[in-house]
C-alpha cells in the first residue's frame, strides 16, 4: 500500500529499507526515501510502518543494527 503518494513510496519499500540497511529513524528514513518531505500527511503513518518494521527486525535478530537506510 502506498503510504506516501507524493514520492510513491509504499509500506514495503519502507520495510525493505529497514530490513536491508537496520533500524533507523524518522529523519533518516525521509533522507533516503523522501518520504513525508513534501506535503507531510503521511507522516504518522510513515512512522508506524518504521516502528512495526524495527520491531519485527530487533525481534528476529535480538539485537539492533546499527545502521540505517
Amino acid at each position: 500500500m502506498y503510504v506516501c503518494i507524493c514520492h510513491a513510496v509504499t509500506d514495503g519499500q519502507i520495510r525493505e529499507c529497514v530490513n536491508n540497511s537496520g533500524p533507523c529513524k524518522m529523519r533518516e528514513l525521509r533522507a533516503q526515501l523522501g518520504v513525508a518531505s513534501r506535503c507531510g500527511k503521511c507522516a504518522s503513518h510513515a512512522l508506524d510502518v518504521l516502528r512495526e518494521a524495527t520491531a519485527s527486525l530487533q525481534g528476529a535478530s535480538g539485537a539492533a543494527a546499527p545502521n540505517c537506510c
